[in-house]
């Protein structure tokens, strides 16, 4: 920034707490976040990981191995950053579908191009000359096998942690292991074993409880559905998958539950709590640990030599290898996306570079050719490979159950999820005996929620943040609407769909779906727990004064603050993110034709729900615990009891915005400010009332896009710009992640000069791009982060600089960081 606006700071500063970037590894962090192997508990990977046949073929193919091919191995790419042909140049040995890739580009592709994908991939790796070592095709199939159309999509982990059911979860694993087996992949990242203990988290709903005894009993059942028995007589069964235990460690335990943050703690609640379900899983034979982005006070695990060698293959004898997450060693001191000896050399077998896969090679191979990585640490760490890919089958000419696409989301499996959806399902309260509902009678259901499978499934379906989808997109799925309406159907009543709840005929009853709609990593993280949509309470309210018995019906990857809501519904259920199977709601909540239950709920919090809004940790057995609903709470038709008025009084002022929120539905977010700076460095606040601005070479004022005055013309006189400024925020992992930023524009009169697009202190032309549209007409636009060319992204002071070398009129609004889905561009730089 210009010294003109930085001294803004002083002025404009607003009372936003803005995470500080990653902390140095200074003389004092090694000491605090140096583990000792003797106070962590045991484990072992059985002896059939070690077995004698397959360590005996696993030393020969290493003999017969150049460097490069070792080196190889090591390096996992995104198939939307390779294609096969590529393989035949650099041997790498694993390939991964992240959240937003599929085939030919497709997120949304259908099942049989999964399969050929993947048959393609195998088939030039066979091509290569020397050992010719097949791929480990590795995927996130963390509810079901969610990337691809068509696959059953059971709940989030946050929903069958309230099933209390091992052996529901191990059917499960079961399940998801052949379906994502018939379409080509080797092996999934998970189980997710985090301990989330901050739920403004916004990977909470991977976690199965914020007490670590479910991921406990979770976890070997679920390894073995994923994987079966380990066997010394040969690889896992077909229809069988490799696991990955993950994120190792402590990533639900991160300071103020920022995603990719740091664990401030004492080892030994590492090992009370955060080490969660990793004995079991090793015990029960995972192949693989995923190493987590976050950090133990100040130190990255990526890099922590004393948890990834010490710990892991001390006492906790893991025998599999341990790969990073995506470009995690990156964030080291000293490393960048493309090279980093330390992580390695710390632990990590295989890197996970998606798009940094290339250079990340050459020097990788350059270190070891150095030996700034030995050979004795590259050969532990091909042998740890290979040995899971033995294991995992992909040695095995036959793959006898891929291409069977009937087994994706069968009947059998759907069957499954709907049970696990019933077993999931929390009842917080029931007044009046309003539940069961009798099947008989006139049903009301509202909420734009009802009939979105999309909502239901929440993020890392389809999608990495699991937004765009509709129904269409489901095939063999069903809404929570059209489950209700088939049970009532068959009940001989009449169910009715409203989303916002008005109605012609009064119904005896109504059901509000409502909830939080999709999100992910990033993007998921929250300061409250404040349930901010005004509309369900709304309509909530309208159906009480009309004197409807009112059903809600609450979807989250989290328990979230909804006294309100609780208190204008008659009964009110948790059902989390239930994914494909909506019917499971309806087997619980309808009765038959005179209203006596069909099945009873089971479910029990796994989460503790908050009484205020804050979001402050709350978790059993903390000092000062005092949740609305305990820990283990949950009502049932056997199990009544009364729940009086909640307080309304959230305890924290609703405020929008953030770090990637910065100019949304008409209002600049906190902690940002428009700021207009003529070419000679004069600045001037932009004006956030109606009107214009001072006048200078540029000037704004509002301007009706999608609703009144939510976005800003910008009119440029001669060279100036227009920036969003705030105080510094660390974006690295937006940065690293598969985010864009975004933005709606229109052209107003035709630019006289060039325009620019910043982001820190890197820029691309946009000047072809943003000329070439109509004039007059809104357009919507995303510039992937990575397009810009290296910036500052510990330290954003600027996230969005509009800038202009002569006259003209831009429209801007929806200012903000967003997945890259869809349309994105790399303009000219």
């Amino acid at each position: 920034m210009r010294g003109s606006v930085s001294t803004l700071a002083l002025v404009l500063s607003v009372g936003l707490a803005v995470a500080a970037p990653a902390v140095a590894q200074s003389p004092a962090a090694p000491e605090a976040a140096r583990a000792r192997a003797a106070l962590w508990p045991t484990a072992a990977s059985p002896a059939a990981m070690t077995d004698p046949a397959t360590e005996a073929f696993v030393t020969d193919l290493m003999s017969r191995m150049t460097v490069e091919e070792k080196v190889g191995q090591t390096i996992q790419a995104d198939i939307g950053s390779i294609s096969p042909e590529d393989l035949l140049q650099y041997p790498l040995g694993s390939i991964l579908a992240g959240g937003n890739s599929g085939p030919g580009g497709e997120e949304r592709g259908d099942p049989q191009g999964w399969v050929d994908l993947a048959r393609a991939f195998r088939a030039a790796a066979a091509q290569r000359p020397g050992a010719r070592v097949p791929l480990i095709f590795g995927i996130d199939a963390v509810h079901g096998h969610n990337n691809v159309v068509g696959a059953t999509i059971f709940p989030h982990n946050i929903g069958l942690g309230a099933t209390r059911n091992p052996e529901l979860i191990g059917r499960i694993g079961e399940a998801t292991a052949l379906e994502v087996a018939v379409t080509g992949a080797d092996w999934t990242f998970g189980p997710t074993l985090a301990v989330p203990r901050d739920d403004r988290w916004g990977r909470a709903y991977e976690g199965y409880s914020e007490d670590p005894e479910v991921q406990r009993a979770y976890a070997g059942p679920l390894t073995l559905g994923l994987q079966g028995t380990l066997s010394p007589d040969g690889p896992l069964e077909p229809g069988r998958i490799a696991g990955s235990a993950k994120h190792f460690l402590a990533d639900g335990g991160t300071h103020g539950g920022r995603d990719q943050g740091d664990f401030i703690g004492t080892e030994q609640e590492l090992i009370d709590i955060h080490l969660g379900g990793y004995v079991q899983a090793i015990d029960a034979g995972v192949l693989s640990v995923m190493a987590s982005f976050s950090g133990w006070n100040g130190v990255k695990h990526s890099g922590n030599e004393t948890l990834l060698t010490d710990v892991l293959r001390g006492p906790l004898g893991f025998d599999g290898f341990v790969v990073s997450d995506w470009n995690a060693h990156g964030q080291l001191p000293g490393c960048s996306n493309e090279s980093c000896a330390a992580a390695f050399n710390a632990g990590i077998d295989m890197f996970m570079a998606p798009d940094s896969w290339r250079p990340l090679y050459e020097n990788t191979l350059a270190q070891v050719r150095s030996g700034e990585i030995s050979m004795a640490r590259l050969d532990e760490a091909v042998r740890r490979i290979l040995r899971a890919k033995v294991k995992a089958g992909v040695f095995r000419e036959d793959r006898p159950v891929e291409g069977q696409l009937q087994h994706l989301g069968s009947p059998a499996h759907r069957a499954l999820a709907r049970q696990a959806v019933r077993e999931s399902l929390v009842l917080l309260k029931n007044e009046g005996g309003v539940l069961p509902i009798a099947g008989g009678g006139k049903v009301l259901v509202a909420g734009n929620a009802a009939d979105d499978i999309g909502q239901a499934a929440g993020g890392w379906t389809l999608s990495w943040q699991g937004t765009g989808n509709t129904n269409d997109h489901f095939p063999g799925g069903q809404s929570i609407w059209a489950g209700i309406d088939e049970a009532v159907t068959a009940a001989g009543g009449a169910a009715t769909l409203s989303a916002d709840g008005t109605f012609a005929e009064r119904p005896d009853v109504a059901i509000v779906v409502f909830g939080e709609t999709p999100y992910a990593e990033f993007l998921g993280d929250l300061r409250t727990l404040d349930f901010a949509p005004e509309e369900p309470l709304a309509i909530l309210r309208r159906l009480k004064a009309a004197g409807v018995p009112t059903v809600s019906v609450f979807l989250s990857g989290r328990p979230m603050w909804v006294n309100p809501e609780i208190n204008a519904s008659d009964a009110f259920v948790a059902a989390w993110l239930p994914g494909t199977e909506g019917g499971g709601i309806a087997d619980v909540l309808i009765g038959d034709a005179a209203g006596a239950p069909r099945q009873d709920f089971s479910g029990a919090l796994s989460f503790s729900w908050p009484r205020d809004a804050t979001g402050q940790p709350l978790n059993r057995g903390e000092p000062g615990y005092d949740p609305q609903f305990a820990y283990g709470y949950g009502l049932s038709y056997a199990r009544p009891a009364d729940v009086p008025a909640l307080s309304e009084d959230s305890g924290v002022v609703s405020a929008a915005g953030g770090a990637d929120q910065y100019l949304v539905n008409g209002r600049i977010n906190p902690p940002w400010s428009l700021i207009l700076e003529d070419a000679g460095g004069q600045t001037r606040l932009g004006d956030e009332t109606s009107g214009d601005s001072p006048r200078g070479a540029v000037s704004v004022r509002p301007v009706d896009d999608l609703a009144q005055e939510s976005g800003r013309r910008l009119t440029f006189t001669g060279p100036a710009r227009a920036l969003i400024w705030g105080p510094p925020v660390d974006l690295r992992r937006e940065v690293n992640g598969d985010l864009a930023l975004s933005f709606r524009y229109r052209i107003d009169a035709a630019p006289a000069g060039d325009l620019s697009l910043g982001f820190g202190g890197a820029a691309v032309d946009l000047t072809d791009e943003l000329t070439a549209a109509p004039a007059g007409e809104w357009q919507a636009y995303k510039v992937r982060l990575s397009c810009f060319a290296e910036p500052r992204a510990e330290a954003i002071e600027t996230p969005f600089v509009l800038t202009s070398t002569g006259a003209a009129t831009v429209s801007v609004s929806e200012i903000q960081l967003n997945p890259d889905v869809g349309p994105a561009a790399c303009p000219a730089a």
